[in-house]
């Protein structure tokens, strides 16, 4: 049923209907079921969600930023997906429990379809932990519904500063809201704990990525997780790689420097936060970023 959209921070109330992906009005440009874009498995993750089995990712379309930055822009800014019913979601995930048996299932820019997704969970027990992987700016309210319906969550800070976080993803209140948000996930799940093979079963690890020009407030990001988030997880990013709008933008046209990449990553050590990733610099190409061709989506049984 179309309903008024007050899911992301930015609570638009745009009436959600039966649009296509990208014909809707709202900043996500999506309608009310959900729209995905690949279904599938992924090695890609830190090893600890990834592990031998892959992560059986869910790649949903739109988002509810806009970060200039986006590595995977055609499915966030292009919404480039298929639209499913709640049935056709479900039997989708079903299908590849059953035939690849992954670690996890693995949400991935979930907060556009939390509706869906908590209907989707109430209605179906997952036989493993499902992964809440999501660009951080979200309403603490509807991170609260997921309470027992979600297992891990793998967020971003992107950034403190409201300026950054206006010019480059559209949203100066993105940490006001990150940080609350992250601060529920960690009231429900706590610190990471993993199984007898090392795969991540339950908690919180947070993901940051290091951008050019913007130490300063890398830094203030891991200050805060480690003030506020004890035992959590952080990975540390290091792949920037220029697109979209970024290309165009001075200061963003570049990747990081091995000074800027050790500065961050320096700073994380003196603050004791060596558990969870630190991604190698040489890891700003192209190749990680997976091919978004509907593959693994069953179609929508209207």
């Amino acid at each position: 049923m179309p309903f008024p959209c007050k899911l992301c921070p930015r609570m638009c109330g745009v009436v959600r209907g039966k649009e296509q992906p990208g014909g809707g009005k709202g900043m996500c440009r999506l309608g009310e079921d959900p729209a995905v874009a690949r279904i599938a498995l992924h090695f890609g993750e830190e090893p600890c969600i990834s592990g031998d089995r892959g992560s059986g990712t869910v790649f949903f379309s739109g988002c509810p930023l806009g970060c200039a930055f986006c590595q995977n822009w055609q499915i966030s800014r292009e919404c480039f997906g298929k639209r499913l019913s709640q049935e056709g979601l479900w039997q989708s995930i079903r299908r590849f429990l059953v035939e690849w048996e992954p670690h996890n299932i693995n949400f991935v820019s979930p907060t556009q379809y939390t509706h869906s997704i908590w209907r989707l969970l109430r209605e179906h027990e997952m036989p493993v932990p499902v992964v809440w992987n999501s660009g951080g700016y979200e309403r603490p309210e509807c991170i609260r519904a997921m309470a027992g319906k979600v297992q891990i969550y793998l967020p971003d800070i992107k950034y403190v500063d409201p300026g950054l976080s206006g010019k480059l993803s559209g949203a100066p209140d993105y940490f006001k809201w990150a940080s609350a948000s992250v601060r529920e996930m960690y009231a429900q799940v706590g610190p990471p704990q993993l199984d007898g093979d090392g795969i991540m079963a339950r908690g919180l690890m947070v993901r940051h990525l290091i951008l050019p020009g913007c130490t300063d407030d890398s830094m203030r990001v891991l200050d805060w997780i480690a003030r506020n988030l004890p035992g959590a997880w952080v990975s540390l990013m290091a792949q920037y790689t220029p697109y979209g709008e970024a290309k165009n933008m001075p200061g963003f046209h570049r990747r990081i420097t091995k000074r800027e990449y050790e500065r961050v990553y320096g700073h994380m050590l003196d603050l004791g936060l060596e558990d969870g990733y630190v991604q190698e610099l040489e890891a700003a190409e192209e190749d990680h970023i997976p091919p978004f061709d509907l593959s693994g989506v069953e179609e929508a049984p209207f």
